[in-house]
């Protein structure tokens, strides 16, 4: 598989070093407009291989990305300490616009794996200027977010978080909605298995974690300019579930479909099962009536941020 990325700053360079870490693909292109940042990125990850694995990296122009089979859009301007990813929407919307046309005419049959943010608004804007089938076009969404969550319930249940099966849907920012009705342990619910092994889900713990997933970003912006090595991770286990056509459940982005008319044609994130096409298939959990009514908030203030660019 040859992967293409656009965009070789923090989350497009971490996102081939994570490729090439995990043997994802055997060759790697980075597109950049400094093509001089591409170049050294690129040859500064190709030093890593001989310790890790022989893939293939280099830099190249837009027509180098003709015969990729995946594109991650990494491209656009990084969200300011402060700034939230919604207000990111008109900085992004013309790269992206630029940006996708031209990958429309060199790359027609790749999935493109939408990284920049607003995610779900920018997801929106590749599908519409693209004109792909939707199965083509994913956005990362919340797939960092329900990691965060995972990992603080598992780090205050003192279990593995690869044991938690709990989801955050919708927009990847503020109004996102950490599933806790239908999150389970081991195939016990949550509720259950904390009071089990004696680490209640109090209100205190449940608004730490809850504060912990929703205003992550803002504290990792002040504290280093920039999130990347999460959202890296979470690019390469899409790309893999692609390559292996592999049917992995990942909370994505991309266009709801019309069985769920609340939310219909809005490009947000519900587990979804990801293969050698893209999106197989959205799943949706059983939702308690408040979390239900939060989603349909969050797939309204996306849709709102969506007509201030026409899409």
């Amino acid at each position: 598989m040859k992967i293409g990325i656009v965009g070789a700053g923090f989350v497009g360079s971490t996102a081939a070093y994570a490729l090439a870490l995990e043997g994802i693909g055997q060759e790697i292109i980075l597109v950049d407009i400094n093509e001089a940042l591409a170049r050294a990125q690129a040859e500064d990850i190709l030093h890593a291989t001989p310790y890790t694995n022989a893939i293939r990296i280099g830099a190249g122009g837009f027509e180098s990305l003709s015969d990729a089979s995946v594109i991650i859009l990494a491209c656009g301007v990084n969200q300011q300490e402060g700034e939230s990813r919604l207000h990111l929407l008109e900085r992004n919307a013309a790269i992206f616009r630029e940006v996708v046309g031209r990958l429309v005419v060199v790359a027609p049959r790749a999935v493109l794996v939408v990284a920049s943010n607003p995610v779900d608004v920018i997801t929106q804007i590749t599908l519409g200027v693209a004109e792909y089938p939707a199965h083509r076009v994913i956005g990362s969404g919340t797939i960092l977010d329900t990691a965060r969550f995972r990992s603080l319930v598992g780090q205050h249940m003192r279990v593995s978080p690869r044991s938690v099966h709990a989801y955050v849907l919708g927009e990847h920012g503020d109004s996102e909605v950490l599933i806790w009705s239908s999150a389970h342990l081991g195939g016990v619910p949550l509720l259950d298995f904390a009071k089990q092994i004696g680490r209640p889900i109090t209100d205190e713990i449940r608004h730490t974690i809850d504060d912990g997933v929703r205003h992550a970003a803002g504290r990792i912006i002040a504290g280093k300019g920039a999130t990347y090595y999460g959202i890296a991770s979470g690019l390469a286990r899409i790309v893999r579930a692609i390559r292996d056509d592999e049917g992995a459940v990942l909370t994505v982005s991309g266009r709801c479909s019309s069985a769920h008319p609340d939310v219909a044609g809005v490009c947000l994130s519900v587990p979804r099962i990801i293969g050698a096409g893209g999106i197989a298939q959205e799943i949706w959990p059983a939702l308690s009536a408040r979390e239900h009514e939060e989603l349909v908030g969050s797939a309204e203030i996306i849709k709102n941020a969506a007509a201030q660019v026409g899409c």
